[in-house]
């Protein structure tokens, strides 16, 4: 089995104004869900990362941001996909974590706690920040046009070590073609 690093917000879900701080604000990018259970499928073991600095602020509690994982996790099992780990940030920048990207921590802990080597792994995101990181750490950066994906993109106009794609599930065509 592979591994697959997916940004959660702008790349499995919707950017709607500010943070996604409720179930109901959480919305799936048009065909995300079917994408990653086409890589469940393709036996990939998907791994969601992101960061919630809200939790640090107060506009969140570990309890909504569970019930919003758990959304998650049912849309993506309605398709017959997996989330094989979520794993986020709690802290806000402010606090010089270790976890909190730009740092890469956080693909780190899931790279300790699931015993893989980060090389050649696809990281796929819509932030200059996490194709930054898959890049330092020598795995798959992939950057998607959805959320923040076409400000990053004019970062990496001449970079042909990152893939631009539209979206989740093209990022997926290209990955399983």
């Amino acid at each position: 089995m592979s591994f697959i690093f997916l940004s959660r917000d702008g790349v499995i879900n919707e950017i709607s104004n500010g943070a996604v701080l409720t179930p109901e604000s959480w919305r799936p990018v048009p065909g995300s869900i079917r994408a990653i259970a086409r890589l469940t499928h393709a036996h990939y073991r998907v791994v969601v990362t992101s960061s919630q600095p809200a939790l640090a602020t107060g506009d969140l509690d570990v309890g909504t941001l569970n019930r919003i994982h758990e959304k998650m996790h049912r849309e993506v099992a309605s398709e017959g996909g997996k989330i094989e780990a979520i794993i986020y940030c709690p802290h806000a920048p402010r606090d010089q974590c270790d976890c909190h990207k730009p740092d890469p921590g956080m693909f780190f802990e899931i790279s300790q706690r699931l015993h893989i080597d980060l090389t050649g792994v696809p990281i796929i995101s819509d932030s200059k920040t996490d194709i930054d990181i898959a890049q330092a750490l020598s795995a798959r950066p992939i950057l998607v046009r959805t959320g923040r994906g076409r400000l990053t993109e004019t970062h990496y106009a001449n970079d042909a070590m990152v893939d631009v794609v539209d979206d989740l599930a093209v990022a997926v065509d290209m990955l399983l073609d």
